[in-house]
């Protein structure tokens, strides 16, 4: 459901910047180090949006790929603590649990 949100709140967001976008077109001067430049102001707001997308994008990523680092870590470290001690932990299987039986009433 999370992710569900997540990708509507960035349609409306796409949707509002584009439409921003297509009403600034006239063009405006932009000055770098080297000299200025004139670009439509449409793709000047399209291009750092992008640009924004990708640098949270590849936060992302990063993100994700230390935490499947960390559980192949933790994992590890888990299978050496059992293999320590012997523990073995019981499974979440709730076929495998047992089963009360009924208190005849009298």
């Amino acid at each position: 459901m999370k992710i569900q949100w997540s990708l509507i709140l960035a349609l409306i967001f796409a949707l509002i910047t584009a439409v921003f976008a297509v009403i600034n077109v006239d063009p405006v001067q932009v000055n770098l180090l080297a000299g200025s430049v004139d670009v439509p102001l449409i793709l000047l707001i399209l291009g750092c949006t992008l640009l924004g997308g990708i640098i949270v994008g590849s936060f992302g990523i990063y993100r994700g790929y230390r935490l499947q680092r960390e559980i192949k870590t933790l994992k590890a470290k888990l299978v050496h603590i059992q293999e320590a001690t012997g523990y073995v932990a019981p499974e979440a299987d709730t076929a495998k649990l047992p089963t009360e039986e009924p208190t005849p009433e009298h």
